[in-house]
């Protein structure tokens, strides 16, 4: 079977693996990454894309949707490859020193290095504890939400009473037919100005809101027609095209757990005081997957550990080559589809 060849394998394709392919393309190295998701961006594209993220150096405010297409633009000169839709599953370390990854649709990769930066691992949605709720994925559930215009003149139900379901909530109420948003709780928690925005289209009634309250099963033949819920002690049926659980996510290291790697409470240990190496040589894990003494699980620090492990893998895939450490604002950037960017203002010359 054909094997795609790479130097960096980049397990994980949010904003940290992204970052890393930039470094990397730096040094001259290529990279492919390999996602579970169907888009680059994890849960920055993902779960919450509208969401403004505060402590990125220079970015007073940035939406994480757009953080990720910037960090796209960047790499866009490196050329990096993809495989989507799949999760990395096995490992094979080869006699030439190359690791063999191999994903749970079979796809075969080849790398001196790979690089875990997976964030919280792959990860899968909590599912509420419905009994029938499997039969109707993909049938009206829905755990994702990937594109808005889906639910275009439809009738939603939204369980949920955190950050994203209020979100969504207020995202869908202007596309949607109809939206009730159903929780447990009087109470919600999540920002200010989200609660003030529900509480509004509440109040206009532009939305349903039902607390405390709870989904109790779904029913419909061959799609979900409608839900039934408890509320005020009864029990009460509530036609609907969309059942959109948003309770959160479980994180799973998945197939990498077992590839030998030493592992405290669901993260992979690295020596931070050198390249964020794991305890396999030629295996880094970068970002909020890995654990050290005195871990941040910020997206700046995983830039920082990106970088630092881009300039080992350097070393381990050309020991005999030495690399003189570059600034670009001195030599610029070779992108490996031909593109240059540098300023260049300086000129040789006698002053008389």
């Amino acid at each position: 079977m054909h094997k795609i060849k790479t130097d960096i394998l980049i397990i994980g394709a949010g904003p940290v693996g992204l970052f890393a392919v930039f470094e990397a393309g730096l040094l001259g190295l290529k990279c492919h990454i390999i996602d579970a998701l169907e888009k680059p961006g994890g849960q920055c594209s993902e779960i919450y894309p509208k969401k403004p993220i505060y402590d990125i150096p220079g970015m007073p405010e940035i939406m994480a949707g757009s953080l990720i297409d910037n960090l796209l633009e960047q790499i866009k000169p490196f050329t990096p490859g993809y495989t989507l839709g799949e999760t990395a599953e096995r490992l094979i370390k080869n006699e030439d020193g190359s690791f063999d990854v191999i994903t749970d649709k079979g796809s075969i990769h080849n790398a001196k290095v790979v690089a875990i930066a997976g964030g919280l691992g792959s990860f899968e949605p909590r599912k509420p504890p419905i009994n029938n709720i499997a039969f109707y994925e993909g049938k009206g559930v829905n755990y994702m939400i990937k594109d808005p215009n889906q639910f275009n003149d439809k009738n939603i139900i939204i369980s949920g009473g955190g950050d994203s379901a209020l979100d969504w909530t207020i995202e869908l109420s202007k596309v949607a037919k109809k939206v009730t948003l159903i929780h447990r709780r009087t109470e919600f928690r999540g920002a200010y100005d989200s609660v003030e925005k529900v509480q509004t289209l509440k109040d206009k009634s532009l939305i349903d809101v039902i607390t405390p309250s709870e989904v109790l099963e779904l029913n419909g033949v061959d799609k979900l027609e409608s839900v039934m819920v408890k509320y005020n002690g009864l029990n009460k049926s509530i036609e609907t095209d969309y059942f959109i659980p948003l309770f959160g996510l479980i994180p799973k290291l998945g197939g990498v757990s077992d590839w030998g790697l030493e592992i405290q409470k669901n993260s992979i240990v690295v020596n931070n005081s050198l390249d964020y190496q794991t305890n396999i040589p030629g295996i880094f894990a970068i970002g909020d997957i890995n654990t050290y003494p005195g871990k941040l699980k910020l997206i700046l620090c995983g830039f920082h550990e990106a970088t630092l492990m881009c300039q080992a893998a350097f070393k381990l895939i050309f020991p005999d080559k030495k690399n003189i450490l570059k600034y670009t604002t001195v030599s610029g950037i070779q992108g490996f589809d031909g593109s240059k960017k540098k300023t260049d203002n300086s000129i040789i010359k006698s002053i008389d």
